[in-house]
């Protein structure tokens, strides 16, 4: 195994753990302290004992949620997973607000006494210790409060996204430009579902109502980009059946993602596709015909970046056969870092998902701060890069700006996703269902 790939994986790991202990720490100390006012002591042993038995929960509840439903500590129950992911996240981000402030607050107060101290001229009126450290009420009100906003900040962003944004279902129009795409094809219609997630936090009535929007739609080509289920044990069966549902003339594709995986379930999933009447390509092709033009369409299960010894290993391996010259190609492909090898290898269009946009996305100072950002350069939408540039060229420009890009360009459309994993919550990133229209470039 790469040794620097190692370490770096132990230190992340163990700082993202240890930043995780000190949240759960601060808050349960934040109970014991807010418990110790009451003035009944039963009352206080009751409201600590509950602290501890959910804390327990939480706990166990997120080792099984690791585990991707092997053998479960405790059995799935319909609120735990909910809630479990939404106190973890909501505690993290909260203990990181707070602290924030504090240290804030420190650099205000070591500033104030550095500017405090200046030359004394020697008509001047001597100052002394209590003058110069007499605390400013304003100030330390001021602090206070933002601190306990900032701690229930994110508590009550959770709740907005579990209730409303996370359902709140959005379709969005593209039109991409297809280098090389025959007259017939131009204006042909593909609806793009992708990371459905059909678990507890994925019911599947919330399933049935994305299929019927997307019927709605009247698309011509239906494909669904990887993560039907999030763990083992979640139900696979039930998903493809709705997907099933699906209306489309040219077809229902699909390819796998890193959930199928996770959850032993790739093969499982592509036999149901062919039960299903419907096809899940992996490192396979299929010819399309739509008013008489061909373009070839390919799927690949979830490209991994690094195999097991931490090496990075080449995205689409294998895929140079199935690419076509004589027509236009689609790729479907979870994971968007395959992108740049599509590119490379001459594929004018990749769909992908597996991002979910961020599923939290916040804007500061006409910035969009996503932590989807931390693994990949396409967060969600349209993006476009020279076709048969090599991999490694970072010409990635966004949402059709593509003016300085010469010749033909392959294109990229990231799907922001159904469904969510870890925290079921979306802010700043609904949910998606897309409706891409074809244009001759």
């Amino acid at each position: 195994m790469n040794l620097s790939w190692l370490v770096f994986r132990t230190v992340l790991g163990a700082g993202i753990f240890l930043l995780i202990i000190f949240s759960q720490l601060f808050w349960y100390q934040a109970a014991w302290r807010w418990t110790a006012r009451w003035g009944s002591k039963p009352l206080r042993v009751i409201a600590r004992l509950a602290v501890l038995v959910l804390a327990a929960m939480a706990t166990i509840a997120m080792v099984d949620t690791a585990r991707m439903g092997k053998s479960n500590l405790i059995p799935h129950v319909r609120f735990l997973p909910p809630f479990v992911g939404i106190w973890f996240v909501c505690a993290f981000s909260g203990f990181l607000a707070v602290k924030f402030v504090k240290a804030f607050d420190a650099i205000w107060r070591w500033a104030r006494r550095r500017l405090a101290v200046t030359p004394q001229l020697p008509s001047s009126r001597p100052v002394t210790a209590a003058t110069s450290t007499v605390e400013d009420p304003s100030r330390r009100y001021f602090f206070k409060t933002a601190t306990a906003a900032a701690g229930v900040a994110p508590f009550i962003g959770a709740v907005y996204g579990f209730a409303a944004e996370r359902l709140n279902y959005q379709v969005r129009r593209v039109e991409i430009p297809i280098a090389n795409l025959p007259s017939a094809l131009d204006g042909m219609t593909i609806a793009q579902l992708s990371d459905i997630h059909m678990s507890g936090y994925m019911p599947r009535d919330q399933v049935r109502r994305a299929i019927d929007m997307t019927n709605e739609l009247g698309a011509d080509l239906a494909v669904v980009t990887g993560d039907f289920i999030t763990a083992k044990g979640d139900p696979l069966e039930e998903c493809v059946a709705e997907i099933r549902r699906l209306m489309a003339p040219l077809g229902i594709y699909a390819c796998n993602g890193n959930h199928e995986i996770y959850a032993e379930a790739e093969d499982r999933a592509q036999e149901l596709f062919r039960q299903s009447g419907m096809k899940l390509l992996r490192r396979q092709n299929e010819i399309v015909t739509f008013r008489g033009a061909q373009l070839n369409l390919i799927g690949v299960d979830y490209q991994r970046e690094r195999n097991a010894g931490g090496r990075k290993v080449s995205a689409l391996a294998g895929v140079e056969s199935l690419v076509r010259r004589d027509m236009p190609n689609i790729l479907l492909s979870h994971n968007p870092n395959s992108f740049n090898r599509a590119a490379e290898l001459g594929i004018e269009l990749s769909l992908a998902g597996h991002t979910h946009g961020g599923q939290i996305q916040v804007e500061i100072l006409d910035h969009r701060l996503s932590p989807a950002r931390f693994i990949t350069d396409y967060i969600a939408g349209l993006y476009m890069r020279p076709l048969f540039a090599p991999a490694k060229t970072v010409t990635s420009q966004k949402f059709l700006q593509a003016s300085s890009l010469q010749g033909p360009r392959s294109a990229i459309y990231v799907n922001r996703g159904l469904g969510t994993v870890g925290a079921p919550v979306r802010l700043g990133v609904p949910p998606e269902i897309s409706l891409l229209t074809l244009r001759r470039a």
